[in-house]
């Protein structure tokens, strides 16, 4: 019987998928036509209703619309220009550095908004038009800009590690989000290295040294935004404030920022910044109750438990079934968004994980380092489709470049699988 229940609800999802349905509604269509056809004595319709809506019951779930609210601001807030500036004083003297630029832009700018496609978008915007003018090839400049985005995805503050925090029953958010950092700087320096190896061998063009008068003032520039990370994290750390709490700190602090300081966020600008906020807000939310339908009704079929004692049956081998998890989660994040398929999958796989003495801090992050190689993958990357409008190029054209990339991404994601140290040090210096 729980065969064919999975049967239905992935047939029914991918034929959905297929036919172009928004992300939500294949997932909210798929769980209730499973419903219908299988669990017959509940009433379907309230019971989804019910475990969407207690699934968006979460004191934590606040940080998400504040957190975006706060990217909005300081995507149009000049931040990321200076930003880029500071990266200039730091690597722009390197080889192939306007590549190198980008990508260092891209982990400060996405873990001060959290967003991979606020990253690829703001950063991008600056960076491909000058990359351009240098000489540098737009498919190459579209696969820095698509693949370094995610890394701010795993630097805090991560909307989706407070998505997997829930998912996973309560992990800490504290916890996870020290976690990310040397993970995603991890992942961020290997693509710097092909970046940079690549633009060697191409012998694109060095930027000149900066004055030290000139990278002073850009540093000067630059310290407001970065002190929002200190902020964040340090009150969260520290036990000042939560991670909710800390959303809305960050969002008085950009807002300050952009419009009192920098000036480049207008009053009469703030109406449109709060709705588009609103859409995003909710097309997140919509994603996360459905999702939440349908990992309740994994659960109701002991979907997770049959999962978890087939892959033990197959191997107790800690090294064959991480592999396998991360084989089965980068075809996932080719196909699936984020935030459901960590909502979906965290189930199904977290038990796993434990049962190999696992700890759910890492396998967290292993998770979220899979799905952002999936951000940049066709068909339904949402990275790769803005990164490649913003260098007006084709995802046929920007396939083969992205390639190394991939690879470097790949590499830092097995290191960081093996190695539970550098997702576990930070929080266990901390107490976590």
């Amino acid at each position: 019987m729980e065969w064919l229940e999975v049967i239905i609800l992935v047939s029914v999802f991918a034929l959905l998928l297929a036919r172009a349905v928004p992300i939500s509604f294949c997932i909210g269509i798929a769980t209730l036509v499973t419903m219908l056809l299988t669990i017959k004595p509940l009433p379907a319709v309230t019971t989804i209703a019910q475990r969407m809506a207690t699934g968006l019951d979460s004191f934590a779930l606040l940080a998400i619309p504040f957190f975006i609210l706060s990217g909005q601001l300081m995507n149009r807030g000049g931040i990321a220009r200076r930003l880029i500036d500071f990266a200039k004083v730091l690597v722009g003297m390197l080889p192939g550095g306007l590549a190198i630029v980008n990508i260092i832009a891209s982990m400060l700018f996405g873990s001060i908004s959290g967003s991979a496609v606020a990253a690829a978008s703001a950063i991008g915007g600056f960076m491909t038009p000058l990359m351009n003018k240098e000489g540098y090839d737009k498919n190459y400049s579209a696969a820095v800009n698509i693949t370094s985005a995610t890394t701010g995805l795993l630097i805090p503050p991560s909307n989706i590690l407070i998505v997997y925090s829930l998912a996973s029953g309560g992990v800490s958010i504290a916890a996870l989000f020290l976690a990310g950092y040397v993970p995603g700087i991890l992942m961020g320096l290997a693509l710097t290295v092909v970046a940079g190896y690549i633009a060697f061998a191409r012998k694109y063009p060095v930027s000149e040294r900066i004055k030290m008068s000139v990278a002073f003032r850009r540093l000067l520039d630059a310290v407001p935004s970065l002190l929002l990370i200190i902020i964040v994290m340090g009150g969260i750390v520290g036990g000042y404030f939560t991670a909710t709490e800390a959303s809305a700190i960050a969002v008085l602090y950009t807002f300050v920022l952009s419009v009192i300081i920098y000036r480049e966020v207008k009053f009469s600008e703030l109406a449109r910044l709060l709705l588009d906020t609103a859409i995003t807000t909710a097309v997140v939310m919509l994603l996360i109750a459905t999702s939440m339908g349908m990992s309740w009704i994994l659960a109701y079929t002991n979907i997770p438990q049959n999962v978890s004692e087939s892959l033990i049956a197959l191997t107790d081998n800690k090294i064959a079934i991480l592999l396998i998890i991360n084989l089965i989660l980068l075809s996932v994040g080719a196909f699936m968004d984020m935030t459901p398929a960590v909502l979906v999958f965290t189930p199904i796989f977290l038990p796993v994980a434990v049962s190999l003495g696992i700890d759910p801090i890492h396998f967290g992050i292993i998770m979220v380092m899979n799905l952002c190689i999936g951000l940049c993958t066709p068909p339904v990357g949402s990275v790769l489709f803005v990164g490649c409008g913003i260098a007006n190029t084709t995802i046929a054209s920007v396939i083969r470049p992205l390639l190394p990339m991939f690879i470097a991404m790949v590499v830092a994601l097995l290191v960081v699988t093996y190695v539970p140290a550098l997702s576990l040090w930070l929080p266990g210096l901390f107490g976590f």
